[in-house]
């Protein structure tokens, strides 16, 4: 890109605009000549819809590459993930390879996944198998932990399925899909809790395939220790990472913030990340009411 970057956005969001403007890029009108396009879900569907036929030129870049919900949506992703599988399986890859029991060695990092209310059939006979098993419900097309429970029964899945007023799990005519998938019961813990991690990705191009990892990330935590136990499935704070759940209870990043105020602590020096570390296992070593955690 030659010049200053030209950048569009149909998103009214500071944290974008503040950065554009701090590089000194050139802000234009999406009918101009642009390089960055900051652009919406739907824009980008609409943008690169087949009737338009757009395509970028060499010196353009969107945030999101078109059907990008091939992989962020719940259920698409398990039947892509399920494609790949069966492609591996075809080709004979030893990517594909599997144990005297039938499972994958390599490609186990996504449980056993059906989708409801398409795979119920499916899903009953497998939870047959193992009825002291543990599952977990998402809804396809919802974020930030809306909708998402667990259950052991399945009366369970009668009950929701009555709640959310589907006429029948044999019916394609659901309102809302769902993704069910075997719990991990045994996940990896940090401080006996829960976490995940984001990490970023810049894709160049798909042909061929070139990926640039951003080399910092950062890790999402539960605030309360995590517990198999079955009476607390309906415990959100032990099971889900998501920030729209961790911020309401007792253990929230807003409640570090009034303890480390209260010991002399700056909120800039909280947000650098050594200190925030450092002090937060100090925080976590007095704060006998609040079971403060990073977050």
């Amino acid at each position: 890109m030659a010049g200053k970057v030209k950048w569009v956005t149909d998103i009214e969001k500071s944290v974008l605009i503040n950065n554009f403007e701090k590089r000194g890029w050139i802000q234009v009108a999406e009918n101009e000549d642009w390089n960055f396009y900051w652009m919406s879900v739907q824009t980008i569907r609409n943008v690169f819809s087949v009737e338009t036929g757009y395509r970028l030129s060499d010196d353009q870049i969107v945030n999101h590459f078109p059907n990008h919900y091939e992989l962020t949506r719940k259920d698409l992703m398990v039947k892509n993930i399920k494609r790949y599988r069966r492609e591996l399986e075809k080709e004979g890859s030893p990517l594909a390879e599997k144990d005297e029991n039938g499972k994958y060695i390599y490609l186990d990092f996504v449980p056993v996944t059906f989708m409801l209310p398409a795979d119920y059939n499916l899903f009953v006979e497998e939870f047959r198998k193992n009825p002291s098993s543990t599952w977990i419900m998402k809804p396809c097309g919802k974020a930030q932990g809306k909708g998402i429970f667990l259950i052991n029964k399945l009366s369970q899945i009668k009950k929701w399925s009555r709640d959310s007023k589907t006429s029948s799990f044999v019916s394609q005519s659901s309102k809302e899909a769902y993704v069910i998938s075997l719990y991990i019961n045994n996940p990896l813990l940090i401080g006996g809790k829960k976490f995940d991690l984001r990490l970023y990705v810049l894709v160049s191009t798909y042909r061929p395939l070139r990926c640039y990892m951003y080399k910092l990330g950062f890790c999402r935590f539960c605030t309360v220790k995590y517990t198999p136990s079955t009476s607390e499935l309906d415990n959100m704070f032990v099971h889900l990472t998501n920030v729209a759940i961790q911020k309401h209870g007792v253990s929230s990043i807003e409640n570090m913030y009034i303890y480390v105020y209260a010991h002399s602590c700056t909120r800039k020096m909280c947000l650098d990340s050594y200190c925030f570390v450092s002090y937060s296992r100090t925080v976590n070593s007095y704060s006998y009411n609040l079971h403060i955690t990073i977050t």
